[in-house]
C-alpha cells in the first residue's frame, strides 16, 4: 500500500519505518529541509532502540523516502497519516494549528480517494475539524479517521510491530476496510483491532494516558505517606500489584512523570472536560500532585544540608524523562536542575542519551556541566542524585562512587538500590517511600 506520513517527529518516524518494514511504500513529509536531508542520508534524529536498523533497511530497500514537498509526498497515497505536534497551549488545550494547517493544504492536492488519518494525539472533535478543512477545497472523495498511537518511548518499535491493541475511529465502511487491510499484518497473532467512532477513538487515547498517570501519581502519594508512617513502599507496591484488578505495572514510585504524553494529555483532557462544563476534579489533582512530586528530591537534598546549598556541587545521573530515550520534555530532572541552580549549587550531569538536549536548554549556564561518562560526573561532588532509572545505573561500582564523592551520600529519585546493600556499603542513602539509610558516624564523612 502507498502511504504518506506528514511529520517526521517521534511518532511519524516510527510509524513510517514500521509500515515500510511490512512492505508498504512510505513517503515521509516534513517542512524542515535540514532534517529531511539528514533522514535521506540515513541519520536517525532521535534515540529509540531498534529504530535505526529498520530505518536503514527500508531506505536501502527503497520503501522509505523523505521529502519537503507535500504535494509530491501525498501523490498517489492511499492513506495519509498526520503525525504532527499538538503541544499544550497556556490554557492546557492542545494546539491544533499544525494539524489544521496541513489539512487546509490537503484538499487541493487530493486526486483520488484517500483516507486521512489523525495519528497525532488530538482532542475530541478534531476529526470533524480536519474533515471540514480538507473539504473546503477537495474535489475527490476522502475520509478522515482517528488512529491514536500507543507507543512507549524506549519500546516504540516493539509496540508498533506487535501492538497489544489497535484503535481505529471511523464511521466510513470504506475507510474501515482500507485501514483493516493496512493493519492486518500487525494483528496476525490475534492482537485486537478496535473499531469505533472517531470521537470515541480520540477519547480512548486521552483516557488511557490519564489513567496511567493516575496510577503513577497514586503510588507516589503512597510513597510519600510511607515515609511519614514508617512503612516501606516496596513491600506495599508488591502486595498491591499482586491484585489482578490492579496489576504490577506503573506502581514504581519516583519523582513524578514527564515526557511528551502524560503531562500534555492530562492537561488536554482536563481542558476538554472544562470546555464541556464538567469539573473533572481527579485530573486537576493529578496535575497539581505531579508538579509537587518533581520537587521531592530537591527537598530531601535541601533538608540534608540545612537549607544552604550555595557552593555545593552535585553529580546528577539521568536527564531524560525515562530510560532508553533522549526525550527531555517535562522531565523531572529539569525541575531538579532548576531548583538546584536557583539555590546556588553547581551540577555535573550525565545521561546516556540526553546530554546534548539538556545542554541546548541551558545555553551558557556555567553552573551546569556535562560529563562524558557516569563516573566522571562524580569527581569532587558533595553527593550523587539520581533522576532517571537507566539500566547502566543499576549495578555501579559503589566503591568507586564512594571514593569520588566528598561524602558517601546518594539521593535516589528512582529507588534503584536495595537498602541493605547501601547500608553495607556505608552510604547515606535517601530514596522515595523507604527508610533513609544512615551510615555509622565514622563513615559518614571523609576529610
Amino acid at each position: 500500500m502507498k502511504i504518506a506520513i506528514v511529520g517526521t517527529g517521534y511518532v511519524g518516524l516510527v510509524t513510517g519505518s514500521c509500515f515500510a518494514e511490512m512492505g508498504n511504500s512510505v513517503t515521509c513529509v516534513d517542512i524542515d529541509q535540514a532534517k529531511v536531508e539528514r533522514l535521506k542520508r540515513g541519520e536517525v534524529p532521535i534515540y529509540e532502540p531498534g529504530l535505526e536498523e529498520i530505518f536503514e533497511r527500508n531506505i536501502a530497500g527503497g520503501r522509505l523516502q523523505f521529502t519537503t514537498d507535500l504535494s509530491a509526498g501525498v501523490a498517489a497515497a492511499e492513506v495519509i497519516f498526520l503525525a504532527l505536534p499538538t503541544p499544550s497551549t497556556d490554557d492546557g488545550s492542545a494546539d491544533l494549528s499544525y494539524v489544521l494547517a496541513v489539512a487546509d493544504q490537503l484538499g487541493a492536492l487530493l486526486q483520488d480517494y484517500v483516507v486521512v488519518v489523525n495519528k497525532s494525539t488530538v482532542p475530541v472533535g478534531t476529526a470533524e475539524k480536519v474533515r471540514a478543512a480538507i473539504g473546503k477545497t477537495a474535489t475527490s472523495d476522502f475520509d478522515v479517521a482517528s488512529n491514536p498511537e500507543f507507543l512507549r518511548e524506549g519500546f516504540a518499535v516493539d509496540d508498533f510491530m506487535a501492538p497489544d491493541r489497535i484503535v481505529i475511529g471511523t464511521s466510513s465502511t470504506r475507510a474501515r476496510q482500507t485501514l483493516e487491510e493496512l493493519y492486518q499484518p500487525f494483528a496476525r497473532e490475534g492482537n485486537p483491532i478496535y473499531f469505533m467512532d472517531e470521537r470515541s477513538a480520540e477519547t480512548t487515547k486521552y483516557a488511557a494516558n490519564a489513567f496511567l498517570a493516575a496510577k503513577v501519581t497514586f503510588m507516589n502519594e503512597i510513597a510519600n505517606l510511607c515515609e511519614l508512617t514508617g512503612a516501606d513502599v516496596d513491600s506495599v507496591r508488591l502486595a498491591v500489584g499482586a491484585d489482578e484488578r490492579i496489576g504490577r505495572r506503573f506502581l514504581f514510585p519516583g519523582i513524578g512523570y514527564g515526557g511528551s504524553c502524560f503531562p500534555k494529555d492530562v492537561r488536554a483532557l482536563h481542558k476538554t472536560a472544562e470546555d464541556h462544563g464538567y469539573d473533572f476534579q481527579l485530573l486537576e489533582t493529578l496535575i497539581r500532585v505531579n508538579d509537587r512530586q518533581k520537587h521531592v528530591l530537591f527537598a530531601k537534598v535541601s533538608h540534608f544540608y540545612g537549607g544552604d546549598l550555595k557552593g555545593k556541587r552535585f553529580a546528577l545521573w539521568g536527564l531524560a524523562f525515562k530510560p532508553d530515550t533522549d526525550d527531555i520534555r517535562e522531565a523531572p530532572a529539569l525541575q531538579l536542575i532548576d531548583d538546584l541552580l536557583a539555590a546556588g549549587a553547581t551540577i555535573s550531569a550525565y545521561d546516556p542519551a540526553a546530554n546534548a538536549n539538556v545542554a541546548r536548554r541551558y545555553p551558557g549556564q556555567s553552573a551546569l556541566e556535562f560529563a562524558t561518562h557516569a563516573y566522571d560526573a562524580l569527581a569532587g561532588a558533595d553527593a550523587l542524585l539520581i533522576a532517571t532509572e537507566w539500566d547502566a545505573f543499576r549495578a555501579p561500582d559503589f566503591g568507586r562512587i564512594k571514593t569520588a564523592l566528598k561524602q558517601p551520600v546518594i539521593f535516589d529519585g528512582r529507588n534503584l538500590y536495595e537498602l541493605d546493600e547501601m547500608r553495607q556499603a556505608g552510604f547515606y542513602y535517601d530514596s522515595i517511600g523507604r527508610a533513609t539509610v544512615k551510615p555509622a558516624p565514622e563513615t559518614e564523612t571523609r576529610n
